[in-house]
Formats: structure tokens, sequence, C-alpha cells
């Protein structure tokens, strides 16, 4: 199912953990490492579309995941002639995308990227949200870009290492001429 222009409507994933890293597939038998995406199809809505990919893709379900934004417009690339199929040249010039950012809810062992007889990837990691995008193919690069600089605005603050869960615990005793007591060593009791 192609536009008037030749782009094929797409659904682009973006999955953060808690730490706001994004989820980073390497393409089955290839070097190269992506977001999950795919294809809508006829009388799907792009968030349809979005779930039945990452289920494809990843194995997530709704219930392992959060939308937290999505992007407001198509983001479009073109595909070089050299990566089209013959019969379709002249026709097809790309893809347009919907980009969803998803939180993770559910845990890394929920991940399967067998769930289907044609896997997309054959391993993941997680990385900082500014991912480098050398890696991923180059017709793709700018629109990785753009749609993560636009989802950027969803992002929260991850909870920092070895932030300071519990209450304040109150300064160490004094000794009693009223000097610090650095060893934390109790004064004898008088």
């Amino acid at each position: 199912m192609l536009d008037r222009e030749g782009f094929r409507p797409n659904v682009g994933i973006i999955l953060l953990n808690t730490q706001n890293e994004v989820w980073w597939g390497k393409r089955v038998r290839e070097h190269s490492w992506q977001f999950p995406q795919g294809g809508i199809k006829f009388g799907e809505t792009p968030e349809q579309a979005m779930f039945r990919e990452l289920e494809e893709e990843v194995g997530l379900r709704t219930e392992h995941v959060k939308i937290i934004g999505r992007t407001r417009d198509w983001l479009r690339y073109e595909v070089p002639d050299r990566f089209i199929k013959r019969e379709i040249r002249g026709h097809y010039r790309g893809q347009k995308q919907i980009w969803f950012l998803l939180r993770m809810v559910g845990r890394d062992c929920d991940v399967n990227l067998r769930i289907t007889d044609h896997p997309e990837f054959d391993a993941w990691r997680w990385h900082d949200y500014w991912v480098p995008l050398d890696v991923v193919i180059e017709f793709k690069r700018e629109v990785y870009q753009r749609a993560l600089q636009e989802l950027s605005r969803f992002l929260t603050r991850p909870p920092q290492a070895g932030a300071q869960r519990h209450p304040a615990r109150p300064a160490r005793p004094s000794t009693p001429s009223g000097e610090s007591n650095p060893a934390g060593i109790d004064p004898p009791i008088e």
C-alpha cells in the first residue's frame, strides 16, 4: 500500500527502559542495528500496527509497554534504487513513518526475538538515548535523528544510580566537646 507520492505507511518504535536507554536490535545476519519498525496494513491504525510489529519483532505485548508519545506527523525517507526490487522501481520511493516512544514496564526476559519463523533481529541491547547512528543504514539516519529529537521532549529524568531512596539520616553524633566525630564512634557514656 503506497500513498500517491510512492511512500509506504510505516511505524517506528523507540523503546525505553527505566534509565531512558533505548532498545537497539541487530538485524539478522547483518552488521547493522536499528529500532523496530514495520508497515501499516490496510485497515490498521498506526497504534495497532505498532503493537503488532512490537510483538512480531521483539516479542513484547501491550502489557509490557506504556506509550509515552508519538511524532506529530509522518517522517519520510527515500530508499536508494539499489535497495528497491526491480518490479516496483518507479512507483516505490520509500517509507513514511509515525514514530512511537514507549516505556518498557515488563522485564528484559519478556523480550523474545524468536516469536515468529522469520525474525528481524538476532541480538539486542540497551543503549544511551542518543545512540550513535553510524551503525544505521545511511538512508535511515536522518529520520532516526529527527524521531529521537522530536520524541526527546517526552523524556523524564531517570533515577540516578545510587540515588538516595530513603530519608536522610541524621548527622553523626558530636563528641561531648562539640567536635565532629569523623570515625562515627559513639563517645563513652559517663
